[in-house]
Formats: C-alpha cells, sequence, structure tokens
C-alpha cells in the first residue's frame, strides 16, 4: 500500500480543514496516508512518502508563511524530484498569486505537480472540500 503525507500549515482552521479533506480523499483510493502541522512534520521523512500534498495560507504580501511552513517545504524539496506533489491553500485577499509563484517555483524543482494549485476564498465551502477530496484521489491515483 503506497503511502501519502498531507503537510500543512494554518493560522485560522480554513488551511486545517482542506488538508483534512485531501487527507479524506488520498484514503479513498485505498492509500495511507499521515498528515502534519508543519512543525511536526521532519522533512528527512519525505522519502518515506510515495506523494506529498503541501497546505499553506497565503501570508502578508502573498508569500508562505516563513517561520514554520516555508522552512520544512524547503528542506523537503530536494527529496521531491520526480514525486508527485500537490499544493494548496486558503487566502483572504489578493487574487492568488502566492499559488502562482509556489506552482512555478515546484515545477521547476522538477517536481510532478499533479494539478494547479488549488485554493479556497476564506473559509473553504462544500465545493472547495470537495475539490480537496479529488485532489486527494489525484495525488494517490
Amino acid at each position: 500500500m503506497s503511502k501519502y503525507a498531507v503537510v500543512y500549515w494554518s493560522g485560522t482552521g480554513n488551511t486545517e480543514k482542506m488538508a483534512f479533506a485531501v487527507a479524506e480523499g488520498i484514503r479513498a483510493k485505498g492509500a495511507e496516508v499521515g498528515i502534519f502541522h508543519a512543525a511536526e512534520f521532519n522533512p528527512s521523512q519525505t522519502g518515506d512518502y510515495a506523494g506529498i500534498a503541501f497546505g499553506c495560507p497565503s501570508m502578508g504580501a502573498e508569500e508562505l508563511e516563513a517561520d514554520e511552513f516555508e522552512p520544512v517545504y524547503r528542506a523537503a524539496m530536494p527529496q521531491l524530484s520526480g514525486k508527485p506533489v500537490a499544493l494548496f491553500g486558503s487566502y483572504g485577499w489578493g487574487d492568488g498569486e502566492w499559488m502562482r509563484n509556489w506552482q512555478e517555483e515546484v515545477e521547476q524543482a522538477s517536481c510532478n505537480l499533479i494539478a494547479e494549485g488549488l485554493i479556497a476564498n476564506n473559509e473553504p465551502d462544500e465545493d472547495a472540500l470537495a475539490a480537496c477530496r479529488a485532489l486527494g484521489e489525484k495525488l494517490a491515483g
């Protein structure tokens, strides 16, 4: 059985809701999933997973959370070449620039970005959560 990780940071709980929906989608495909808040994930674990979904909301001037999430994500990146990767997060302002920039960075790192980054404006509604479950299913595909 393949094993996947969902690694996220959430300040308000919105991205956390998305993370658990992505994990539901992974489980629906019969795969094992570990759900980790960024502070709980050791980047040395990256090799233990067939693929990883990263979730982070837009912060400040549309950027990743810098204290907990970004260091973990950056440390995991060198081990992700060729692995399936999914991105998701919530935002409350702007137009999703942080996700476009993040996608571009992941693609340039030779990761297998399985879909466009998934974003939800503020609290994810049922449609956004369904899209998260579908993203998890695609990751575990």
